[in-house]
């Protein structure tokens, strides 16, 4: 390999590991940033509830500042007009049931719980669609637009895969509705269902993993830079 040869791949090798390095470093902040927002999330689940936001902070609700802060709001549910989202949990395959809770202003969709298969229809679990005013505590959640994984929400044949507050809202005819729903408590519902209190909060933190790989393949980079800039002719 001639001298010039060598100079390119070594400046290639160098060029390289500069990039490797500022991947990890990006990592290495990723990773600040995800435990900022795991401790935030933590302070909103042990805080007090409060009342959800309403209209005039509707354009201001994101995951960053609002995701899983606790909430309690008081109201009506309209049964009539519940959405079975399909989900998997630790109790198995089955529905979450999303209500309207109508409150003073606007209507707030409320995932109140998990119902199994075989508690797909409301008549198989009438004695929890409490009639009358009620009060719920649980957790604001944003919109899951669209669907899931390869699977998209069908609203015209009612089946859903996701809780998208905007879809069901117009598939349901239901009018002035907050953008994102609430999570319900685990507070029990008479003859036991929906279950409510399932939310999983966990967050995946594979950042220094990441950062140390890149840091590795800088080193490695590095290695082959010297080693070509040590060859003689």
């Amino acid at each position: 390999m001639t001298r010039a040869r060598r100079a390119a791949f070594a400046a290639a090798a160098l060029v390289a590991a500069i990039g490797l390095a500022a991947l990890g470093v990006w990592q290495i902040e990723r990773r600040a940033w995800k435990h900022e927002l795991v401790a935030a999330v933590d302070a909103r689940l042990h805080a007090a509830p409060v009342a959800p936001p309403g209209p005039d902070r509707w354009d201001a609700v994101n995951a960053k500042n609002d995701a899983y802060r606790r909430v309690i709001a008081s109201g009506t549910f309209r049964h009539d007009r519940e959405t079975l989202v399909q989900a998997v949990t630790e109790r198995g395959a089955g529905y979450w049931v999303v209500t309207p809770l109508e409150t003073p202003g606007f209507a707030l969709l409320v995932n109140r719980g998990f119902v199994p298969k075989d508690r797909r229809e409301a008549k198989t679990r009438a004695a929890g669609n409490a009639a009358g005013s009620v009060t719920v505590t649980g957790l604001l959640r944003v919109t899951e637009p669209g669907g899931a994984f390869l699977r998209s929400n069908d609203p015209a044949a009612d089946r859903w895969f996701s809780r998208d507050v905007a879809a069901i809202a117009q598939a349901k005819g239901l009018g002035r509705v907050a953008p994102y729903f609430v999570d319900a408590d685990a507070s029990p519902n008479p003859g036991g269902y929906p279950v409510g209190g399932l939310t999983v909060v966990r967050f995946r933190d594979h950042h220094m993993v990441y950062a140390l790989t890149w840091f590795a393949l800088c080193a490695l980079s590095l290695f082959f830079a010297w080693r070509l800039w040590r060859i003689r002719e």
